[in-house]
């Protein structure tokens, strides 16, 4: 279970893990802020040694493996089959979403797969809503099959979502899943922490409760394998002409200190201001079927940076 800190409390461990690491932060300007700090810190259960063991071994992944710098010509040959893909709106939280069908890759070999991964987990952070760090992914399973799959691949994209994206993983609904999934989720179920696993939704078009999770979605944009209204299924022409435009804004978005927008606020589905929601975290069911009311928001990352930032300022005035 989570700690429950003030405002104050929370800056003092924030303080504290950076005394910890030092200037080895400075290697990578604007990308660890309060909030970047806060994620890792919420992710560790707010234990301030394994946060900062955490920050340092992201700094020397991005850059040794330069995550910012990988275009879409990189990981094209995947991208094409449309195995996962970032959509033109985001969910009323203002989340990117990121469109996941799990199959046979056309790369052999496991550092094409994750890096074609990693291209599009750090081009639906850029894209996501002011104020909002986390993104969902949509899973379907329309090119299923478990012969395809490298659990190897898997577990490493799990492991680079856990240490190096931690609190990025919004929400993750699982759609339909066909009952031979059941046996690679067994496998899959131990290498992931509670808190991703707390994430992980699974809904199904013939349960109503199970699809109130849908609820964040536009259901004119959603498409229609997903219950949506949206007709149109996936075309590489259109996301690649999408994700090139990425490509030439992430320069900018990494000279900014991440911090760039690159979206026009039209992108947003349901329109949310900056400090008006966060989105609640989503919590899975043993049955897979059941589904949950939403458990207590986590607050927004910005706003509580913001609060404990003019509470410094106050403090340093008097």
């Amino acid at each position: 279970m989570e700690k429950s800190l003030s405002c104050e409390e929370q800056q003092a461990k924030i303080i504290e893990v950076r005394e910890m690491v030092g200037s080895t932060v400075d290697q990578i300007p604007g990308y660890f802020t309060d909030a970047a700090i806060l994620r890792y810190l919420r992710a560790t259960n707010l234990d301030t040694k394994k946060a900062s063991k955490m920050v340092v071994e992201t700094v020397k992944w991005r850059l040794e493996y330069q995550p910012e710098k990988i275009r879409l010509d990189d990981v094209a040959h995947e991208a094409e089959i449309g195995s996962m893909y970032r959509t033109n709106y985001l969910d009323k939280y203002g989340r990117s979403i990121l469109v996941i069908r799990p199959g046979p890759m056309r790369s052999i070999t496991t550092a094409a797969q994750v890096r074609f991964f990693v291209y599009e987990m750090e081009n639906a952070i850029m894209n996501s809503a002011p104020g909002q760090h986390q993104v969902v992914w949509l899973i379907g399973y329309e090119r299923w099959k478990a012969s395809g799959i490298s659990f190897t691949a898997i577990r490493k994209i799990v492991h680079l979502l856990q240490v190096h994206y931690p609190e990025r993983l919004g929400l993750a609904v699982l759609y339909d899943p066909p009952k031979i999934f059941e046996s690679f989720w067994k496998m899959l179920k131990p290498f992931l922490e509670a808190r991703t696993y707390e994430q992980m939704k699974f809904v199904y078009s013939n349960d109503p409760e199970s699809q109130k999770t849908m609820e964040i979605f536009d259901k004119d944009k959603l498409e229609r394998s997903f219950g949506g209204n949206d007709p149109a299924e996936f075309n590489f022409k259109e996301h690649s002409e999408r994700m090139k435009e990425d490509d030439r804004k992430m320069p900018d978005f990494v000279k900014s200190g991440y911090s760039f927008i690159p979206h026009k606020p039209s992108d947003l589905s349901l329109k949310q201001s900056e400090h008006e929601v966060s989105a609640p975290r989503q919590s899975s069911e043993a049955s897979h079927k059941a589904s949950s009311a939403a458990e207590e928001g986590l607050p927004n990352l910005v706003t509580v940076t913001k609060s404990t930032h003019d509470m410094m300022q106050r403090s340093t005035s008097v």
